[in-house]
């Protein structure tokens, strides 16, 4: 299998590095805006430089890996769905509602596969807690905590392309939150925070967050998350039921210290960020996607999946904007 990959910064990178180890793919084309960068990637990995994205498209490969800017997005996944490819792209499919159905209206005329990069449903913690709650063994399931804290925040000029912190961060608490319950969120009522630095106000974002989501069977989940949290990358889940609860992202390098006098010691070793806390769920959904590719196993996360995910997004942001409840009803593409 030959697969092109466009886009070749940290994600990409990992990605390539990825998809280089699979046994079923017999060669990588790379490309990138910084041609240095895609050819230094292709001389480690022992793969092809392309020099830009009509190169890709037109030598052959067999699917495309799309991990450019957000901006980028879209075209691609239509230009790849035209030429009939797979594909395979990081979150989000585009920043707004009208460029994330567009994509989605040529995929689906074109009858190609599409799978979305939310790895937190290749994360082990993630697919227990999920198989908990659908094998009820935590009882009637009627709270949920998400959240997301990185340690130290992106770079400035990234935070006007992010699309911000509800479609930029929370949307994988929202994906992992239908995913592990099974459930569909109604309505949110959202708030946030730009009191930290001032490249968040100069951004128009918000450095921390907090949405309460009512899930369809009357379940309450809060989400929350930060860009500063100085002890650590901390991603976690608690999910507490009638009969039992469980929790996600618990473990010896969970950045957090008890207070209590026999409590749990501090981590030695913190997650200090995304790659290197879901680095094998990175791997496994690359996997997927290239058993995908050869008709092996079903799409796990196809383009309608990150739609219901950014509309939970766009409906905390007209919350957090009005200052009022948001029922999902409210927001286009259902």
């Amino acid at each position: 299998m030959r697969i092109g990959l466009i886009g070749t910064g940290r994600i990409g990178t990992f990605h390539a590095a990825s998809l280089s180890r699979n046994r079923e793919v017999g060669s990588l084309v790379v490309t990138d805006a910084d041609r240095a960068r895609a050819q230094a990637l292709a001389v480690r990995l022992g793969a092809t430089a392309a020099p830009g994205v009509d190169e890709v498209f037109t030598w052959g490969v067999d699917a495309v890996v799309i991990t450019t800017a957000t901006a980028a997005h879209a075209e691609l996944i239509s230009r790849a769905a035209r030429a009939g490819l797979p594909v395979f792209c990081e979150k989000p499919i585009a920043l707004d509602l009208a460029g994330t159905l567009a994509a989605l209206r040529d995929v689906t005329a074109a009858g190609t596969v599409l799978q979305m990069g939310f790895q937190r449903r290749f994360d082990a913690g993630y697919g227990t807690a999920r198989a908990a709650v659908r094998e009820g063994r935590l009882g009637r399931l009627h709270t949920v905590r998400a959240m997301t804290s990185d340690q130290a925040p992106p770079p400035a000029a990234y935070l006007p392309l992010s699309g911000g912190l509800y479609r930029d961060c929370l949307v994988h608490d929202f994906d992992a939150l239908r995913w592990v319950t099974g459930r569909e969120v109604v309505d949110v009522y959202a708030a946030g925070s730009d009191a930290g630095a001032a490249m968040f106000r100069e951004a128009g974002d918000v450095d921390t967050a907090a949405a309460l989501l009512t899930l369809d069977d009357g379940a309450l989940a809060t989400a929350t998350a930060t860009r500063f949290n100085g002890a650590g990358y901390d991603v976690r889940m608690e999910l507490a039921g009638e009969a039992d609860q469980v929790a996600v992202g618990w473990d010896d390098r969970t950045p957090i210290t008890s207070t209590e006098p026999v409590g749990p010691p501090a981590a030695d070793k913190p997650w200090t960020g995304f790659l290197e806390r879901f680095a094998p769920a990175y791997e496994a959904e690359l996997a997927a996607f290239v058993d995908v590719v050869r008709g092996e196993r079903p799409n796990p996360c196809d383009g309608y999946e990150a739609l219901a995910a950014l509309r939970i997004a766009e409906a905390c942001e007209v919350s957090r904007r009005e200052r009022r409840p948001v029922a999902l009803a409210e927001v286009p593409g259902a």
